[in-house]
């Protein structure tokens, strides 16, 4: 019995060495769990502290890029093609815009402080399943019906803050330079309807994804990945027929010139087109796009009607064959395989937080450990990260626009392309120069100049003339 202890001591005097070897056998994920479930862990710190440092940074960025909308002349290679007047129209935009994204950054970095400082979340999950105990059947208060409603009040309590700032930008910054064309009714409609699909889509996709966590243990992140695939594509076939229908409508493009151009282009590309559309954008807003989307074997191509009334038909094709490289070069390929490989990687890291008893408790949680707030606090713990992924994608983005371009320019649209560009650039009133770190950090496309530039242009002064020259009410597009 004596040796028997003596063994048992010199076992736990092992077992409290940090470096035991033992712990070589132990997952390096599980490690580094056990690193961060440290109980003075200072969470909320961190939080708090990367999320300024953010506002910080981008904040720098913005004063840098707002430097440069106080210039006073165009670019050199747009001199001819854009006007004083216009130039200088675009430029109070772009002010106009960066005056709002820094004080609606900073009303949002002051919500953000303020949630986690009065432990807002646990008090809005107390109170939620409150309301459940006292209204509720006793069959829908666990832990997955109580995540559905405080999603739910959780979503109607930000849209509430958010409110003011979007009325702000709808109704008084787009309204000034001529964009909105939203009446107060529609936009309340619209965020009616947003509620309206929520209240119906998210309970049966929170359901899955709680109830996949607490069914496949600790390899959760797998199937939770396979989980979020298929939603994906389930969704991608669902939105064009019974979502986007309850915000605009689609009718099919007339016959002429440009609806067989453009089934010329999409038959020579072999690109499986199915339907062509017009979509109202024109009852929101004078900006303007054109996009395709669809299952792999049947696409449909959407183009906005504010496209086709501000530019020729060969400049709309020019667009199109743009965006048709894209899907020409896999580009649409890769993102979807990159966004899934993103997905995976939250998942995985999420996996090391999910059980972080340092975590709920500095958040105010104490011994519960609601899966959904979880995965909210991961979020924000996650900020840092995501500003580098974000860089990292847009410097890839940036690259893919390019390669489209060449691949319009190799169709034979070199001067469509340009001619679009440029002209969309001016009835848009789109910032015509940046800097560039500020370019670096925030564009998923390049510079009208750079674009110009790989596209052998060169200045005419004629590509800017359009149908409409009322600038404050034309279009742009996301080329």
């Amino acid at each position: 019995m004596e040796h028997l202890t003596v063994h048992l001591q010199r076992l736990e005097q092992l077992l409290e060495r940090p470096l035991f070897l033992w712990k070589k056998h132990v997952p390096p994920l599980q490690r580094i769990a056990d690193y961060l479930d440290r109980p003075l862990f200072p969470w909320k710190k961190l939080v708090i502290g990367f999320s300024l440092s953010q506002f910080c940074f981008e904040s720098f960025l913005l004063l840098r890029q707002y430097r440069v909308l106080r210039n006073k002349k165009p670019p050199k290679v747009l001199r001819q093609e854009v006007s004083q007047d216009v130039y200088d129209k675009s430029q109070a935009y772009g002010r106009a815009k960066a005056k709002f994204t820094f004080f609606s950054g900073l009303y949002g970095q002051i919500q953000n402080v303020a949630f986690i400082h009065y432990d807002v979340l646990p008090k809005l999950w107390a109170w939620t399943g409150d309301l459940l105990l006292r209204y509720a059947p006793a069959r829908f208060t666990g832990e997955i019906s109580h995540s559905i409603v405080f999603v739910l009040t959780f979503t109607v309590v930000t849209q509430l803050l958010s409110l003011p700032v979007n009325l702000y930008h709808t109704f008084v910054l787009e309204e000034k330079f001529g964009f909105n064309k939203q009446t107060p009714k529609l936009f309340f409609m619209d965020i009616l309807k947003t509620n309206m699909l929520t209240v119906v889509l998210a309970p049966p996709i929170l359901a899955g994804f709680l109830s996949i966590v607490q069914r496949t243990g600790t390899q959760f992140f797998y199937y939770l990945w396979m989980f979020t695939a298929g939603l994906q594509m389930f969704m991608i076939t669902v939105y064009p027929i019974f979502i986007l229908p309850l915000f605009n409508k689609l009718s099919p493009l007339e016959e002429g010139k440009l609806k067989r151009s453009t089934e010329k282009l999409a038959a020579k590309l072999k690109f499986p087109l199915r339907e062509l559309f017009v979509i109202d954008g024109s009852k929101r807003s004078a900006h303007s796009n054109a996009y395709f989307f669809g299952l792999p074997w049947k696409k449909h191509i959407v183009i906005y009607d504010t496209l086709i009334e501000k530019s020729s038909e060969e400049e709309v094709v020019a667009v199109l064959a743009h965006e048709l490289g894209h899907w020409k070069l896999g580009h649409t390929t890769s993102l979807f395989a990159i966004s899934q490989a993103h997905v995976f990687y939250i998942f995985l890291l999420f996996s090391i937080f999910i059980n972080n008893n340092s975590l709920y408790r500095d958040f105010g949680f104490g011994r519960q450990h609601p899966i959904i707030i979880g995965f909210i606090l991961f979020s924000d713990i996650l900020a840092p990260m995501d500003c580098v992924i974000k860089l990292l994608m847009n410097i890839m983005s940036r690259r893919f626009e390019f390669q489209a371009d060449k691949f319009a320019l190799g169709l034979g649209y070199r001067a469509e392309l340009a001619a679009s560009l440029i002209k969309l650039q001016v009835q848009n009133l789109s910032t015509m120069e940046a800097d560039w770190m500020y370019a670096s950090y925030h564009f998923s496309h390049p510079i009208l100049s750079e674009r110009l530039r790989a596209l052998g242009w060169s200045p005419s002064g004629r590509v800017s003339k359009h149908k409409d020259d009322k600038h404050g009410s034309s279009t742009g597009v996301d080329l």
